[in-house]
């Protein structure tokens, strides 16, 4: 007796789709391009993005590394430096991997002129799948009675040496 077990399914499918269809178009832009110049000038086309996208890479990923450093000596959060650096990575890795298509996208990442839409639209995307509560500020009303002393030091990156009781706020509650 045989059974049939079907697989929950996840959310991934949809990346899946969105990997293969991009694949899909990468691949007949690439043959459009090919019977539009030749197999010889695509090829080298190919290359010399390839080559840009390392010398882009190199240039743009020293800069969000240093800005990333910089940030860390001065014991500050690294904010939008991180994202800019997450997406150098991404607009350097397409621009390598054969494909206009992905040219494109990575020029959109690797330039700091243009960085501002992908950067956008993964920020709208990512709000869109957080809960309504955990997307605008987060209010947090104190519980302590006693008052607390401020800090012997500024600052310092580490593991915190106070603990602040509370509880997070439905909306915002002044005094």
């Amino acid at each position: 007796m045989a059974t049939s077990h079907t697989a929950p399914r996840r959310r991934s499918s949809g990346l899946r789709t969105a990997i293969g269809l991009g694949a899909l178009a990468e691949v007949v832009v690439y043959v459009l391009v090919a019977s539009w110049i030749g197999l010889g000038w695509t090829i080298l086309a190919t290359l010399a993005t390839s080559a840009l996208g390392w010398a882009l890479l190199a240039r743009q990923g020293t800069k969000a590394l240093g800005e990333l450093r910089l940030r860390a000596e001065e014991h500050r959060a690294p904010g939008r430096a991180l994202g800019d650096a997450g997406l150098v990575a991404l607009g350097g890795l397409l621009m390598v991997l054969p494909g206009f298509l992905g040219d494109l996208l990575g020029l959109l990442c690797l330039l700091p002129a243009t960085r501002a839409l992908p950067r956008a639209l993964i920020t709208r995307g990512l709000l869109r799948r957080l809960p309504d509560r955990l997307r605008g500020p987060v209010y947090v009303r104190s519980t302590r009675t006693e008052p607390v002393a401020g800090p012997d030091q500024p600052f310092r990156a580490g593991p915190a040496s106070r603990v602040i009781e509370g509880e997070v706020a439905p909306e915002r509650t002044d005094p």
